[in-house]
């Protein structure tokens, strides 16, 4: 399938420039507040958690939706303020993080502040940094890409980079991509399953797209000996700066950052599956194999992700230029991601908000499938079974 017209889904392109960038930048509020939590201390520290979960959705209610589109050819030479703000962050991510894991341990705050705090800040890490990550390894300009990877490792979440890009934009939608929700699973088990598969499933691409080029996982290309050599270096430095406690508080944040990112995954495609079409092969990606949302404020913190089904037709698309989808093309959800993600760590509430829309975008898309069992197992269908 591919997208509607522009004239279908917004009849004049939205603009483009400074006064329509300026909401994406209200991320950067997250670091004077990082700051001020810990220098206050007490009920303070919840500052962080309130205004990425908190401010957010209530802004969605109050301001709705916003499915307007700008041209989605505009030349990058117009979208300055857009790419300014995720070139920026992961110095002022680098600096709230290491600037607190050297304050914190000899500030004389309360162990329960201390953790409150970085949770928080692992919060920031992962909804912030992790998505702003994304948005540059997907661009071609390498020192964007490197950006992405300080990003990953300062999360300790590096190998991300090889699966989302040699996995999950491949494999969406079928079982050859672990971050893509079962049918039913909740995400408690979807979080514990993740840990576990992914990193080998990275390894395991990486090795086949050097042995395609004839080298093996010894090779100083293999992204591999990078993702170890950042990530070592950032734990070295929390140790120097903050001692044994500062180093614990980074792999607080990094591991809230993990919980965080696998969160939005799970969310993104939980239940939608491709047509098993035999021999393990699986019908092309399309709009309805995505989640989205065309909640205006989450789309402001979350630069855009929300207008999933389009990252996944164009993924090298820039943020400001993604498309939103009608209803009638791709699903969409009843609110943004960072309220869904709520709703997700409660797996009954979430079966009783979600299953239903996934039955009704299977009877949609796919009327003449009878047996769902292998796809919300995990499986590959046989042919002429479940597809």
């Amino acid at each position: 399938m591919t997208a509607a017209p522009a004239s279908r889904r917004a009849p004049s392109p939205a603009p483009l420039g400074f006064a329509r960038a300026l909401p994406f930048w209200m991320t950067v509020l997250t670091v004077p507040v990082a700051f001020l939590g810990a220098w206050a201390g007490g009920w303070a520290v919840f500052l962080l958690p309130l205004l990425t979960w908190g401010l957010f959705d209530l802004l969605d209610l109050a301001i709705g939706e916003d499915a307007s589109n700008a041209d989605p050819d505009a030349p990058v030479s117009r979208l300055f303020w857009y790419r300014l703000v995720t070139l920026v962050w992961w110095p002022l991510q680098a600096l709230m993080v290491f600037g607190l894991v050297w304050y914190v341990p000899q500030s004389g705050l309360a162990v329960w502040e201390k953790v409150v705090l970085f949770f928080g800040l692992g919060i920031v890490a992962g909804a912030v940094g992790i998505v702003y990550a994304h948005e540059l390894l997907h661009q071609r300009n390498r020192w964007e890409r490197l950006l992405g990877d300080l990003l990953l490792a300062q999360v300790l979440y590096s190998h991300f980079r090889s699966e989302h890009l040699r996995v999950h934009h491949l494999w969406v939608g079928t079982p050859r991509d672990p971050v893509t929700a079962r049918y039913g699973e909740g995400f408690h088990r979807f979080f514990r399953r993740v840990l576990r598969t992914c990193p080998p499933s990275a390894w395991r691409a990486e090795r086949a797209f050097l042995a395609r080029g004839g080298l093996s996982m010894w090779s100083l290309r293999n992204p591999f000996w990078l993702y170890g050599a950042l990530q070592a270096a950032f734990l070295l430095l929390a140790l120097i700066l903050g001692g044994w406690q500062g180093l614990l508080l980074f792999v607080w944040q990094a591991a809230v950052a993990i919980w965080q990112l696998e969160l939005v995954n799970y969310l993104e495609h939980y239940g939608l599956v491709r047509r098993h079409l035999g021999e393990g092969r699986y019908e092309p990606v399309r709009p309805h194999h995505s989640w989205n949302s065309a909640h205006k404020a989450s789309n402001w913190f979350l630069i855009n992700l929300q207008r999933h089904s389009d990252h996944h037709t164009k993924p090298d698309r820039r943020f400001p230029l993604l498309q939103s989808y009608p209803e009638d093309e791709a699903p969409q959800l009843p609110y943004g991601y960072p309220l869904m993600g709520v709703i997700a760590l409660f797996p009954p509430l979430w079966r009783r908000v979600m299953n239903p829309r996934v039955r009704a975008w299977r009877a949609r898309w796919y009327p003449d499938v009878t047996d769902w069992k292998p796809y919300n197992k995990g499986l590959t269908p046989l042919p002429g079974g479940a597809a």
